[in-house]
């Protein structure tokens, strides 16, 4: 397997996974497949990719360490990128298809629902991150500062997962919010093991 995750066609592969999704809604968006109401499942679809994306971000150490493929290593960047693309396509499409570009009604938005403030909050949590994904960076920060920044995945993540609570909330459909809730206590719960171990 590490092979494979070493071969030059891995990243291409992973990028073009990665792309499929979001391929799948600006298609749906174009052909007008996505529902009676467009426009939140678009919003909906890429905050759902956006929380899978970052979940997988924070699986790949761990999968890492039990199944021995270390060529894993190469990879997380990538999809913690992408997670960051798909935060930005999600926050730009509430901002575009939600509130119309208005900077005033976002801003009023965003400060009166909590789950908006939540989701903004850990979308700009997410921009040092993305801003500080490439190897120049890594050599710029050092690597222990590098590391220390992108410990705020941890904080994001709770932060996306609190997001998806409250909107999930108003209509008292929990199952996914909780099946993300133990894959995010299991992979945070491991980290704490090692950390302590």
């Amino acid at each position: 397997m590490n092979k494979l995750l070493l071969h030059p066609l891995a990243k291409p592969l992973l990028w073009l996974a990665l792309a499929t999704p979001l391929a799948s809604l600006v298609w749906g968006a174009l052909q007008n497949t996505l529902g009676a109401n467009p426009a939140e499942a678009l919003i909906r679809a890429l905050g759902d990719w956006t929380l899978r994306l970052l979940v997988l971000t924070l699986a790949i150490t761990p999968l890492r360490q039990w199944t021995g493929w270390h060529a894993l290593a190469r990879l997380r960047r990538n999809v913690g990128v992408a997670a960051f693309l798909y935060a930005t396509f999600h926050w730009l499409a509430y901002a575009w298809l939600d509130q119309g570009l208005d900077v005033a009604a976002l801003w009023q938005d965003v400060l009166k629902r909590p789950f908006i403030l939540v989701g903004t909050l850990a979308w700009l949590m997410l921009l040092p991150l993305a801003a500080t994904s490439f190897n120049a960076a890594i050599k710029a920060l050092g690597g222990r500062r590098w590391q220390q920044l992108h410990r705020l995945s941890y904080a994001i993540i709770l932060l996306g997962l609190l997001h998806f609570f409250w909107m999930r909330a108003g209509k008292q459909n929990f199952a996914e919010v909780a099946v993300y809730a133990a894959l995010v206590a299991v992979l945070l719960g491991w980290r704490v093991k090692m950390r302590w171990a």
